[in-house]
Parts: structure tokens; C-alpha cells; sequence
């Protein structure tokens, strides 16, 4: 054996992408699985799930606060009471099924996913939206924004 040789053959290339087809749909299945559980186990119950480590140190709501009664709220069909939690990770969920979508297609091609929603100055836009998302939701003015 040679130096740097680990003593395994490299994958062959159908392998991998047979793989990388499969990987949108294990995602989603893991998805699935853990909205299941959020909807089967109330957030809104004390002690199922940890608090927000931000806002069990600072007192201000985190951009995902929320996110859990929203995704439980959706599970049980109440989509306004869902918006109320989290407007803004409930405004997303359009845009990450579209993505996936992206996604599922790229990889039956074989290709990576390329999409006008993956471009920098569109990555920019939206971290600002969460940034003033995050500060507006924590001011007086915005209490509507808070889970």
C-alpha cells in the first residue's frame, strides 16, 4: 500500500448521482417527520421543547421564535393562527417549496440547482429582511410581529 492510500476504491460515478437523486426526497421525508412530530407534540405546553436560547438570555425574540407553535398550527390546519406566530417563516415556506422543487429537478439532471431566488443580491435582500424583522418584531410598534 502507498502513503495516503486508505485501501478503499473510490465510488463510481453512478453511485453518487443515484444518491444525489435520492437526497431532496430523504430531506423531505426528514421534513415531514419532524413537522409530524411538532404536530403531534403541542410547543405551547411548557417542557416539550427548549426555550429559545437567545430569548432565555437577552428577553428579545429571536427571527425563529415562534416557529415551532407556527408549524404545529399548520399541522392542525389554522394557517391564520400560524401567519401570527411567525409571518415571516411563514411567508418563506413558498419559497423553500419552490426550492425543493428546484432542487428535485437539478438533481434528476444531474446538475446543481440554479435558481434567480439563489443570487447574492437576493441572499443580501433577505438577510436584511430578517435583520429588520428580528429589531422590529422586539419595538413597541411592532408587538404585532411577536409570537
Amino acid at each position: 500500500m502507498t502513503a495516503g492510500h486508505t485501501g478503499t476504491r473510490p465510488m463510481p460515478r453512478s453511485v453518487g448521482r443515484r444518491r444525489a437523486r435520492w437526497t431532496p426526497y430523504a430531506v423531505l421525508a426528514a421534513v415531514l417527520g419532524a413537522a409530524c412530530y411538532v404536530s403531534a407534540v403541542d410547543p405551547n405546553h411548557p417542557g416539550h421543547y427548549p426555550t429559545c436560547p437567545f430569548l432565555a438570555l437577552t428577553g428579545y425574540y429571536c427571527p425563529g421564535c415562534g416557529s415551532l407553535r407556527m408549524i404545529h398550527a399548520i399541522g392542525h390546519g389554522h394557517l391564520a393562527e400560524a401567519f401570527g406566530r411567525n409571518p415571516l417563516a411563514f411567508a418563506t415556506l413558498p419559497f423553500l417549496a419552490y426550492l425543493w422543487v428546484r432542487w428535485v429537478w437539478a438533481a434528476r439532471e444531474g446538475r446543481p440547482v440554479r435558481s434567480r431566488i439563489l443570487q447574492p443580491a437576493v441572499i443580501v435582500g433577505f438577510t436584511v429582511v430578517i435583520l429588520l424583522f428580528w429589531v422590529v418584531r422586539n419595538l413597541p410598534i411592532g408587538r404585532a410581529l411577536a409570537p
